[in-house]
């Protein structure tokens, strides 16, 4: 336990993420180093925001004992880097999280053929029906669901599980104690009892627009494939599928009609070879069968009238429509450029892909959409994307309620 508050401390210090989240802890050797370290030892490591300075300076415990309170009250189990029950499969992927909170029966993830299912929250009856068959199948199979809480897909795909008789992971974009979306309160129940719910934040934390994108890192990391249900052209499972590239997962996705919006970043994936295309569990199952002949023996086909008498109660399992009570909070705005931090650009770029630096330095010129920053810089959409979520995680840049983007940074070019 002595180990555990340095890690929760490290967790919630702002202006600190990813790349250079990583750096800090390389360059000090641990979390209870970082924290022991003075204040002449933080100023000395370039490449810093002042914010990030000032939060690593602040070594206050008070939030660090609320949290860890809450997860007692909760029994919600706190993991770090550091422990053995910590997804090794995480440690693999670029800008693992620091610490999981952990919420249901405890499952060895590393072990298990983790099959991500993600896509639109909008989604057709023909993408909630392929949804609920395909988890059915994979959970029937031996395979094991790994998805949000979102409605749509999300949550036909965790009721197909379910409805097999499975264990299901669902990662959520807020505190475990949060749920969101509040309809989705049966749901969560059932993962919890018969599965597992993890999130990256702690106890108390609303779900925020930029916590979806950031949070799919996790998701698909978890995984050893992800499958895309349905998806439009800038769907928010494309970012998945993104990070599962980067991250050498495999990538499946279901054909959809060619003139059917849900299904053209589908379509997409399938016609640039990104994606292998999957019409039935099998398709998937077959592919790991020899690595996991333990757990993916041949099962007997489900019943065919037992299928689709589960179907029609997903179809009857309607979501509630969004209310803006519900509907996920987005970051503040940025519309004070005057009032935003300057940081060097020297140092900020040595933590940036080229993609990242590209997409970012767009940015200084203005606020951008997805598609304009796509026309703006010559790159793909799903370069683009998973750009944009890497630079939200790093706190430069945000995204307004106007759904475009800003730089939440200036950059000194001298």
């Amino acid at each position: 336990m002595s180990h555990l508050k340095y890690w929760v401390w490290l967790s919630t210090r702002r202006g600190l993420a990813g790349v250079t989240m990583q750096r800090v802890l390389d360059h000090f050797g641990g979390p209870e180093r970082v924290y022991y370290a003075h204040a002449k030892d933080v100023d000395e490591l370039t490449g810093l925001s002042g914010l990030a300075r000032s939060s690593l300076k602040d070594k206050s415990m008070r939030e660090v004992e609320r949290i860890l309170d809450r997860c007692d009250q909760l029994g919600i189990r706190v993991m770090t880097r550091q422990d053995a029950v910590y997804p090794q499969r995480l440690e693999n992927i670029p800008q693992p999280p620091l610490v999981l909170y952990a919420k249901g029966r405890p499952i060895s993830l590393d072990d298990q053929v983790a099959i991500a299912m993600v896509g639109t929250r909008s989604c057709t009856p023909y993408g909630e029906r392929v949804a609920g068959k395909l988890a059915m199948e994979l959970t029937h199979g031996g395979a094991m669901v790994v998805s949000g809480m979102a409605q749509g897909i999300d949550a036909a795909s965790i009721r197909g599980a379910l409805m097999a008789g499975g264990t299901v992971v669902s990662v959520l974009a807020g505190g475990l104690d949060v749920i969101y979306p509040r309809y989705h309160r049966f749901l969560y129940e059932d993962v919890a009892a018969s599965g597992l719910l993890l999130s990256e934040y702690p106890p108390g934390t609303e779900h925020k627009g930029s916590h979806f994108p950031v949070r799919n890192r996790i998701i698909s990391g978890l995984s050893l494939g992800v499958l895309v249900v349905e998806s439009p052209r800038r769907g928010g499972a494309l970012i998945t599928a993104s990070h599962a590239l980067d991250q050498n997962r495999d990538v499946y996705a279901v054909p959809g009609a060619i003139d059917a919006p849900a299904s053209e970043g589908t379509n997409r994936l399938i016609q640039e070879g990104a994606a292998k295309l999957v019409t039935c569990g099998e398709d998937i199952l077959c592919e790991w069968r020899d690595r996991f002949p333990e757990k993916l023996g041949v099962q007997p086909p489900l019943n065919p009238q037992v299928v689709e008498q589960r179907l029609q109660q997903l179809e009857q399992a309607q979501p509630a429509p969004v209310s803006p009570k519900t509907a996920p909070a987005v970051e503040k705005e940025v519309d004070n450029p005057e009032s935003m931090e300057y940081i060097d650009w020297k140092e900020c770029r040595k933590n940036l892909t080229d993609d990242e630096q590209v997409v970012l330095l767009a940015l200084q010129e203005g606020a951008k959409g997805a598609d304009g920053l796509v026309e703006h810089t010559q790159r793909s959409a799903r370069q683009v994307l998973a750009a944009l979520t890497m630079l939200q995680l790093q706190g430069y840049v945000a995204q307004g309620k106007d759904k475009r983007f800003r730089a939440a940074v200036k950059l000194k070019m001298e």
